[in-house]
């Protein structure tokens, strides 16, 4: 290599970090400082968990066991919202990364086990840890477990319940080759020298006199990507290689006010998506399920959004979706409608009979051109919302 080309690879790579200022420091310490409910299932006791608490214990009893973990980070919402206050989108789940080497099923098997043991320091005092096997807490207080190894990607999930979606996500990544879906939430904040500043300041932290904190933009220039997450931009690249195409986050996005830089290029980009979604969701059933999960996850306690966010995908499945055949298309719409239709029955939000009309689809035989599957029906409502339905 060239030094030109060396200095330029250089100059990428610093491009990607940036030193947190004492206000982003500030909702740092205030994140890794809040107490998270853990929700047991059943009659198990609800733990208190500081994100800072459970980082502590879980990497000093993995190294206690042999494990070294590289670097611990924040991601996800939590590190955006760090970044930028005020997002729109604020966060739910607390995505915490532990870097290390998975290099067998041995070591994942531990890591489990590790995460699992530790839930034993958060349990209330007066409850009886005798029968607490790793079973009974993975039974009682897990609400996912993956694992993930190939070529490419080695690592694990354990992911602890919250009954309001504030998952506590713990990962364990050795290798990872796509650690994003768009630019706002691409980011990721190391969390070793505030922790060790935890464990070895006695004097507290203050505007001149904090550690460094460093964030990383995975999507590739951090401040190009922090100014996509002040404007609102919505900017990905390869949405193929995302599991799922990213096509739920995407939509999640535009609900919440984000827009793309460039309409024609998204559009593009939308049949990535949906293309891709398709391929790792092929079922019917899957796709119901997914699309569930992800309203229950992402929605908690914004009820109100998820009739948006269906509407948004029934209109970018039905302009971008190219690799369906013709019934398995409309399958997949009158899914996202019947699911639209019952989140509004949900929130008592469906209109009288009266002021509904319901288009049906007519006989084969018929050969309009301007025809459609579905109408809008115009409704006289003093609530302002469009209705659908799908003709059956």
């Amino acid at each position: 290599m060239s030094s030109a080309e060396g200095s330029g690879s250089g100059s990428e790579q610093s491009r990607r970090f940036c030193v947190l200022s004492w206000e982003q420091v500030q909702r740092l310490d205030s994140i890794l400082g809040e107490s998270v409910p853990i929700h047991g299932r059943g009659n198990f006791p609800t733990l208190s968990v500081q994100p800072r608490q459970i980082v502590q214990v879980v990497r000093a009893r993995l190294e206690e066991r042999g494990v070294v973990v590289r670097d611990v980070k924040l991601n996800g919402s939590a590190a955006s919202h760090v970044l930028h206050q005020d997002t729109g989108l604020g966060y739910k789940d607390l995505d915490l990364i532990f870097g290390l080497n998975l290099t067998d099923d041995k070591t994942f098997r531990l890591v489990k086990d590790v995460v699992l043991d530790s839930l034993l320091d958060f349990l209330p005092a007066g409850v009886s840890r005798e029968r607490m096997g790793a079973l009974t807490l993975k039974e009682a207080y897990v609400q996912k477990l993956v694992k993930v190894c190939n070529d490419t990607d080695r690592w694990s999930l354990i992911s602890l319940s919250n009954n309001t979606g504030k998952n506590v996500e713990l990962k364990f990544v050795d290798s990872l080759r796509r650690q994003f879906e768009f630019s706002v939430d691409s980011f990721q904040i190391g969390l070793d020298s505030l922790l060790l500043f935890d464990r070895c300041s006695e004097t507290p932290m203050s505007e001149s006199f904090h550690p460094s904190v460093l964030g990383e933009s995975m999507y590739g220039d951090f401040e190009e990507a922090l100014g996509h997450l002040r404007s609102k931009t919505i900017a990905t690249r390869s949405p193929e290689e995302i599991r799922g195409g990213g096509l739920l986050k995407y939509c999640h996005l535009l609900v919440r006010g984000f827009r793309a830089a460039s309409e024609a290029q998204m559009k593009m980009l939308q049949r990535y998506m949906c293309s891709r979604f398709f391929i790792d969701f092929p079922d019917i059933g899957e796709q119901q399920r997914k699309l569930e999960a992800y309203l229950q996850n992402h929605f908690n306690g914004m009820e109100h959004k998820r009739y948006e966010c269906l509407v948004t995908l029934r209109r970018v499945v039905d302009e971008s979706t190219v690799c369906l055949m013709g019934h398995e298309r409309r399958q997949t719409l009158a899914l996202i409608s019947a699911l639209a239709l019952r989140t509004l029955a949900e929130q008592n939000a469906i209109p009288a009979l009266a002021n509904v009309t319901c288009y049906y689809q007519p006989a084969p035989y018929v050969r309009d051109v301007n025809f459609s599957n579905y109408y809008v029906a115009r409704v006289h409502s003093p609530v302002p919302y469009q209705t659908w339905l799908p003709c059956s």
